[in-house]
Order: C-alpha cells, then sequence, then structure tokens
C-alpha cells in the first residue's frame, strides 16, 4: 500500500513538474498540451491502480503539493492556479476512467512496470508540446473588454477625478481578496497627447501612454511597460476611457481593456479573464464613485 502511494506519488509530481518547467521556460506554450495532453496522459499511465484507495491518495497529495509549490514560490497566483485546477484534473479524471476500461476489457492484462511504462507517453507529450508551441508562436489572442457606468456628474467632473488617482482605497471585489492584482494610484504626468500614466500596484505598475486625449471625452493609453509578477501568458494592450454627456447632464463613461493572452482552449480562458478583468473594473468604479461624492458631493 505504502508503495502504490509512494510509486503515484513519485509519477505524478514528476509530470506535473516537468511539464510546468518546460513551460516557465517557454519551450512549450500555455495550451492544450499543458493544460489537457499532459493531465489526460498522467491519468491514463497511472489508470486502473489509481481507483485503488493509496494510489488515489498519492495522486491527491500530488496535486495539492504541485499547486502549492506554485503558489508559495510565487510561480502563479491563487486566482490562477484556482482557474487552471478544473482544466487540469477533469482531464486527469478522464484518463484515468478510459485506462480503466481499456484493462477492464483487455483480454490479457500484462504486467508492467508502472514507472517505465511513463517514459513513452512523456516523449509523445514533448513532441505534442514542442510542435504546438512552434504552431502557436505568433498567435495570441487580443481581446477587449468594455465595462460601461452612469455617474450622477458631468463628463468634465468624471475626467478630471479619474484621469490621475492619488489613491484606490474602495471596497475590494472578491477576485482581489484573494490575490488579483490591487491598484494603489494613478499617476498622469502631463495632460498632453505622448504623456506617460503610471499605475502603481502592491506588487509592480504598468506604464501607458497617451496616444490620444479630448478632455472630458477620451482618454486613451497604449501600455508600453506592464512590471507585475507571475504573468508572463498575459499582456495588457491599451486602457481607453471614453466620457459622454447625456441630456440630464449624467456621464456615461465607458472603460475599456484590451488585452493578449496565450491561453488556450479559449473557450475556457477567456471567459474567466474576462470575470477577473471586470472586477478590476469594478474596483476603480467604485474608487471613483467614493472620489467624485467626496469632490463634488451627492
Amino acid at each position: 500500500m505504502k508503495k502504490e502511494f509512494a510509486i503515484t506519488t513519485i509519477i505524478s509530481l514528476t509530470f506535473l513538474s516537468l511539464g510546468f518547467l518546460l513551460l516557465h521556460y517557454e519551450l512549450i506554450g500555455y495550451g492544450l498540451s499543458f493544460f489537457v495532453f499532459l493531465p489526460f496522459i498522467l491519468g491514463y499511465v497511472l489508470g486502473k491502480s489509481t481507483l485503488k484507495a493509496f494510489s488515489l491518495f498519492g495522486l491527491i497529495f500530488s496535486l495539492v503539493v504541485f499547486f502549492l509549490l506554485l503558489l508559495f514560490g510565487d510561480l502563479e497566483g491563487m486566482v490562477c492556479i484556482l482557474m487552471a485546477m478544473p482544466l487540469i484534473i477533469v482531464p486527469i479524471l478522464l484518463g484515468v476512467l478510459i485506462k480503466y476500461f481499456v484493462k477492464k476489457y483487455q483480454k490479457r492484462e500484462k504486467n508492467k512496470n508502472l514507472i517505465k511504462s511513463t517514459i513513452l507517453p512523456f516523449c509523445i507529450f514533448l513532441i505534442f508540446g514542442f510542435a504546438e508551441n512552434k504552431l502557436m508562436e505568433n498567435d495570441k489572442a487580443i481581446v477587449e473588454i468594455k465595462t460601461e457606468i452612469i455617474l450622477p456628474y458631468s463628463s468634465m467632473e468624471v475626467y478630471e477625478t479619474i484621469k490621475s488617482v492619488d489613491t484606490l482605497d474602495a471596497e475590494k471585489p472578491f477576485l482581489m481578496k484573494l490575490d488579483l492584482p490591487i491598484p494603489q494610484k494613478c499617476i498622469l504626468e502631463e495632460e498632453k497627447v505622448g504623456a506617460i500614466r503610471t499605475c502603481y500596484f502592491e506588487e509592480g505598475k504598468i506604464i501607458e501612454r497617451v496616444t490620444e486625449l479630448e478632455k472630458g471625452k477620451l482618454l486613451r493609453m497604449d501600455v508600453i511597460d506592464y512590471q507585475l509578477t507571475g504573468r508572463k501568458w498575459f499582456d495588457f494592450k491599451e486602457a481607453i476611457y471614453t466620457f459622454e454627456e447625456l441630456k440630464n447632464g449624467h456621464c456615461k463613461m465607458t472603460r475599456i481593456t484590451t488585452y493578449s493572452s496565450e491561453l488556450y482552449p479559449r473557450l475556457y480562458w477567456q471567459p474567466l479573464e474576462k470575470i477577473g478583468i471586470e472586477q478590476e473594473h469594478e474596483y476603480v468604479f467604485r474608487n471613483l464613485i467614493k472620489d467624485l461624492k467626496n469632490k463634488y458631493g451627492g
């Protein structure tokens, strides 16, 4: 029983750790090879033995240790890990299930050394991972996330309040209470095209250059540097604020974030990325409402 636990733990941690090292050093991409194929072949290799109690405990233990190493080693954040967990665990379970049925209906069961039987599947994973990385090398998804809010203030009042923010201090959305980056302040050095606007976070900063500016109407910026840790797969492109004066004197402000992402499959990742960006927008909006009330009343 102890042997089953040890072998399962060794195989699982080896697969996951080697896979992440290849990912970290950009030898494979953040795609199907890592998030789907690697966990699937891990489940398939372990197969029938994983359904035994001690082997199952070894697999669970390995997953917990792997995710904790990523978290406490500052390799990935809590939000990223929580988002990735279903995508990794489901293929593992599918691999286990398929191997179980293959072994069940085999006419003659061969006794193979479990560790030796991992070599060929891992080599197949390497080939698949290298090929996918080469094919997807310049194929980053560009996404635009738009959030709107109507405020009982004029467009100029909203513009003047959001263009440069000394302190962001509002109620944090759920994901920020985990470890989504929390902005602290955003400083616009000059009010003109070409000026630099820097947004400081608890760990890092985003530097933007103003590309279009119409007071009370538009503030468009290119992101020229992005120094938040642990997110090699993510790259901000543009930050845009538009201000529309409504007939009742209120302002409709639209916040647009454009970014690129290397995460695949997009069908899984894009909705999760959207939630994260929208929570960042929500935090900025909450702080803006507070600042407007302090500045203009209401």
